[in-house]
């Protein structure tokens, strides 16, 4: 599945100008980067997509610790991407993705969704598109660390005080800190402002 490069999303930071078509994300491609985009053109550790797919054959490449298995699979914001080492996808301050070198094994999951099962059992719905069972009290907005056993590490509560991270809308890639909380939105200080955002468009930290 491909697209042409002016339907990429401007998050990915490609150049604008070459063949008319590029790889499109398996999953939620306005909010993850395609395997072969990031190697390629963002980590430059392959020239071409044939190198990509040896690289796959042969193994090398992880997504949150689990095998790549096709030159298009989505890496999502804050997913742990394995290549000849660890980076964690990342947004800039201009909002764009970046991979940055990581040892940290856990990734933050934005929980956006939860349902109850049978015995008290909580099914989370992540921003990643995963899914995660617990019984552990954990709130809609919340964050959940998580490791490559894909088991919690550690959760965070938005709540006043906490750092956080803008993950969508016009302050996407900026970090605050939360003043306050009202109903779905959040007040948070960037730098020397105060911003209400909605509280769906923060990651805690």
């Amino acid at each position: 599945m491909h697209q042409t490069r002016a339907q990429v999303t401007k998050k990915i930071p490609i150049v604008r100008k070459g063949t008319k078509y590029i790889a499109k994300a398996l999953t939620d491609s306005q909010n993850s980067v395609p395997v072969v985009i990031a190697l390629r053109d963002m980590l430059h550790l392959a020239k071409t997509s044939r190198e990509v797919k040896m690289m796959i054959k042969q193994k090398l490449l992880k997504i949150n610790g689990k095998e790549v298995k096709d030159v298009r699979d989505s890496i999502r914001l804050f997913n742990i991407f394995e290549a000849d080492k660890p980076y964690i996808l990342t947004l800039t301050e201009t909002g764009r993705f970046a991979f940055e070198e990581t040892k940290s094994s856990e990734r933050a999951c934005k929980v956006i969704g939860k349902t109850i099962l049978k015995g008290s059992i909580l099914q989370l719905n992540l921003h990643d598109g995963s899914n995660l069972l617990t019984k552990d009290k954990i709130n809609v907005h919340d964050t959940v660390y998580l490791g490559k056993d894909n088991k919690i590490k550690k959760h965070v509560q938005i709540e006043k005080g906490k750092e956080c991270f803008v993950i969508s809308g016009k302050y996407s890639g900026k970090k605050g800190k939360v003043e306050s909380l009202v109903d779905g939105t959040v007040n948070i200080k960037l730098e020397d402002s105060l911003r209400e955002l909605r509280k769906r468009s923060v990651l805690a930290l």
